[in-house]
């Protein structure tokens, strides 16, 4: 395997019944019943995921069933999720729905033996100017 990052894509026209396991960068516009793990997902509006989810950063933005395991969460305000969400950073855009427990976890740098209550922030979709 080459040292080249890679990126994959299935269309709105593509139905995957199966795990998907990707060393590569995917964007999913179609329906995929089955668990994926991945470096990175992009999720489209209109595709559908019925399974778990394991990703170093994932941009939600369609509807997912099953439990999602992220260190970078993004969910947008077209998502819709049922299933518990585990993270590391998280940011929920307003219109956004999850049906489902959060939990935080720890980055592979933080120490074991502090645990710091977690802060769940609602941003809006427009960028601030104040500091």
């Amino acid at each position: 395997m080459s040292g080249k990052a890679t990126f994959s894509i299935l269309g709105a026209d593509v139905a995957v019944k199966g795990d998907i396991r990707a060393v590569a960068d995917l964007h999913i516009d179609g329906h995929v019943e089955g668990d994926i793990s991945c470096a990175s997902l992009v999720q489209g509006a209109e595709s559908r995921i019925k399974g778990s989810l394991m990703a170093q950063s994932a941009r939600l933005s369609g509807n997912i069933e099953g439990a999602i395991s992220v260190g970078e969460l993004v969910i947008e305000s077209s998502a819709r999720i049922t299933g518990d969400v585990t993270y590391e950073s998280i940011t929920v855009a307003p219109g956004s729905q999850v049906d489902g427990r959060f939990t935080h976890r720890r980055g592979a740098g933080a120490a074991a033996g502090n645990a710091a209550p977690t802060e769940l922030k609602l941003v809006s979709g427009e960028d601030s100017a104040t500091a």
